[in-house]
């Protein structure tokens, strides 16, 4: 068959965790560009200029050259569709508000047209849709024809804010990840895992597994929260509880006008109105409160003089404040209230009706508050203000203006007492004043409301020119102390022989060390040694489930060569990485890895996920996994049958650690100290045919910080019968 110029896309995979790529999740596709492999970019006229008036923003990619412009240097000197590809996919994402920037493409045959393309994405579907939007537009380049791009960037924008962590739960994910503690996103939406197993830690946007429900639930009752507060000192308005329009009314003379009426039950400030000064206003502002609130009950307080505040409190520390302004808008003797709103207000960047804006849009016509503030200065939205007037569309709200380092030490003492007294972990400190750099006591401010899972949004993107507060690194500060990571101790185990073995005797080490141990290998999942069902989970799920597990204080994966290429590793990052060959290149070349090198690209996976202060065990009797140890971010311990392989000898010469068999016994040696022997004794007699895999669970206890001792009566006692051969 003729090939043509064209991209076929023959297979798109996942890669969920570390993989032959990167240590992040990646999606593989494998590409066959028929008769384009023959027109590299530079045969292609027109292409180069095409490109990049589409997508401008590719010059900012490096490439493999490095600078700023790489990309499109190797785009005018001749690349090829597979490489253009990555580089179109990737900026997608960008222009669709998700950052990425690992891409990586290479051919699988000399000649053959069949390329492997990997590409950094944080949603699976939205990486998808930009690989299939790329093809799409890469083709249209090329053939020189129409492409709406615009639609496909906000197809793919729309996914992203769908799909995608919301902003304030991202931030807590990337302050975790700065600090290299590792997270699971549990649903499609903001519930996240950070750490693993015994030492995870959960967080729903501002909430984490700290914040109690009875806490939430006073929080929401307004009514509750200023008795509780009042009773601590903590000043707040005085006010009643009401049941009607007349006793709202009532209660308004009785605490003397200028008053605030708002739904006992809601929060962030929906159906409260302000400042109202007459009867009538207060009876409608009662049947707002009650529309907007969950029930008839509704508090009437004094009206606080000064602008709405927001303080953000994490733990017993203020760590970010706002404040809010009123909203305007000056007529123009042409246009209604509505429109002036659209085109004064709701025209500001910061706001909108998704999570990335700070400020929700002003929609005079669905807001009853904003109703009832231009009626009591005799407008509706159909109204056209004179030339000049200023209209006053919110009193309060808008918080967005940073004044973090403006707040007075009592102030914010007073806020986290309030944070405190209701119980929250994580709390929004709603607050009047007049001037936030003095005390409340000195100018009748007062807190008017504390809110569970306060938005981050407004700490984060600021009003220009202020200073966005690393919130979401005070939120993982407050649930991980300044030496936790939220790392278990996790061993992988990868190569061809025994490995099930290896990772079963590692486990039973670890059991008898006293820790609880979770097992993922071939022959099934354990917990503390009992097997339990597999299900219809593919090897990666069930590693991640030994992660979830709550229980689990260190866990062991055996690594199948297939798993590696289909799914990824299930964690990313390894506490003792184990490699014992680099056989079977032959059973996988469905994955085009046909020779030796290839096959060692793949096994070195398994070392490039040590963690620094981790331990790669190695078999020096295998000549390319001896070469790994160079990969290895962490130390090297090597093993082998035989004490006088050369990696081995070197290693011990240098002053590294290494287990070999002597005759009848196991030696552990570092450098030339021989620290310890095991008589193979400890072994069943039919069991001598696994003296390399015995050698390997020997080495990984030892790198797991176990005594010789611990590792003998662990082998002693290990229930062989039960293992696979």
């Amino acid at each position: 068959m003729t090939k043509k110029k064209d991209i076929e896309l023959l297979r798109v995979t996942h890669l969920r965790g570390p993989n032959i790529w990167t240590y992040r999740p990646v999606i593989e596709a494998w590409l066959d560009i028929g008769e384009l492999e023959n027109f590299p970019s530079n045969k292609l006229p027109g292409l180069y200029e095409r490109l990049t008036a589409a997508l401008p923003g590719l010059v900012e990619h490096r490439c493999g050259v490095g600078e700023h412009g790489g990309f499109l240097e190797r785009l005018r000197d001749g690349t090829y569709a597979g490489h253009i590809l990555e580089h179109v996919v990737l900026e997608l994402q960008n222009l669709a508000g998700m950052r990425t920037g690992f891409g990586k493409t290479r051919q699988t045959a000399e000649g053959s047209g069949i390329y492997k393309m990997a590409f950094r994405t944080r949603q699976e579907n939205v990486g998808r849709a930009a690989l299939a939007a790329g093809r799409d537009l890469l083709m249209a380049c090329i053939e020189d024809r129409p492409y709406d791009l615009d639609a496909a960037v906000a197809k793919l924008t729309d996914m992203v804010e769908r799909l995608c962590l919301g902003p304030s739960t991202n931030s807590i994910v990337e302050a975790a990840t700065d600090r290299g503690i590792p997270h699971i996103r549990l649903t499609d939406g903001n519930l996240v895992q950070l750490g693993h197993g015994a030492r995870q830690r959960r967080i729903w946007t501002a909430e984490t597994d700290n914040t109690s429900a009875i806490a939430e639930g006073i929080a929401s009752d307004k009514d509750m929260t200023k008795r509780i507060l009042a009773s601590c000192g903590v000043p707040v308005p005085e006010g009643e509880l009401v049941e009607s329009e007349d006793e709202a009314w009532e209660a308004a003379q009785d605490i003397g006008l200028p008053v605030a009426v708002k739904p006992y039950d809601a929060n962030h400030g929906r159906g409260v109105t302000l400042n109202l000064m007459t009867e009538a206003d207060v009876r409608r502002a009662y049947h707002i409160a009650v529309e907007r609130g969950d029930s008839s009950s509704v508090i009437v307080e004094r009206f606080v003089v000064g602008d709405e505040h927001r303080l953000l409190v994490v733990g017993r520390k203020l760590v970010a404040a706002s404040r809010g302004e009123s909203v305007w808008i000056t007529g123009d003797g042409q246009h209604d209230v509505r429109a002036l709103v659209d085109t004064q207000i709701n025209s500001d960047p910061r706001r909108g009706p998704n999570e990335e804006h700070p400020l929700n849009p002003v929609e005079p016509d669905k807001s009853p508050e904003v109703q009832l503030e231009l009626k009591r200065q005799g407008l509706t939205p159909d109204s056209v203000p004179e030339a000049g007037r200023k209209v006053l569309i919110q009193l309060n709200g808008n918080v967005a203006n940073d004044v973090t380092d403006l707040v007075h030490p009592s102030v914010a003492e007073m806020a986290a007492l309030a944070a405190r007294a209701v119980g929250l972990d994580i709390a929004g400190i709603d607050l009047v004043t007049q001037d936030i750099s003095r005390p409340l006591e000195e100018q009748g401010g007062a807190i008017i409301e504390v809110n569970a899972s306060p938005g981050l949004l407004a700490h984060l993107k600021p009003a220009p020119g202020g200073t966005p507060r690393p919130v979401g690194a005070a939120i993982v500060d407050e649930l991980f102390g300044t030496d936790e990571n939220g790392r278990i101790p996790i061993v992988g185990v990868s190569g061809t022989r025994h490995t099930a073995l290896i990772a079963r005797l590692t486990a039973w080490q670890l059991q008898v060390s006293g820790r609880y141990v979770g097992v993922a290998c071939e022959e099934g999942v354990y917990l503390n040694g009992r097997k339990i069902a597999r299900g219809p989970l593919t090897e990666w799920e069930s590693g991640q489930r030994l992660l979830l597990n709550k229980n689990i204080e260190s866990a062991v994966f055996a690594n199948g060569n297939r798993m590696t290429l289909s799914e990824g590793f299930a964690y990313d990052r390894c506490t003792v990485g184990v490699v014992t060959d680099t056989q079977g290149f032959e059973q996988l070349g469905e994955f085009y890895i046909d020779a030796p090198e290839k096959m060692f690209n793949v096994l070195r996976t398994q070392v490039d996920v040590v963690l620094s202060d981790g331990v790669a065990v190695l078999n020096a009797m295998d000549e390319q996994v001896a070469e790994m140890a160079e990969l290895c971010d962490g130390s090297v311990l090597f093993y082998s049958t035989h004490e006088d392989a050369a990696p081995l000898a070197a290693h011990r010469e240098a002053g590294g650690r290494a287990v070999f068999g002597r005759g009848g016994s196991f030696v552990l040696a570092i450098g030339t100290d021989e620290v310890a022997t095991l008589p193979t004794s400890c072994l069943p007699n039919d069991e001598e045919e696994c003296r390399e895999a015995v050698l390997a669970a020997i080495g990984t206890g030892w790198a797991m910080g176990l005594t010789p001792d611990l590792i003998a009566a662990a082998l002693r006692t290990f229930e062989w019968k039960k293992r696979a051969r």
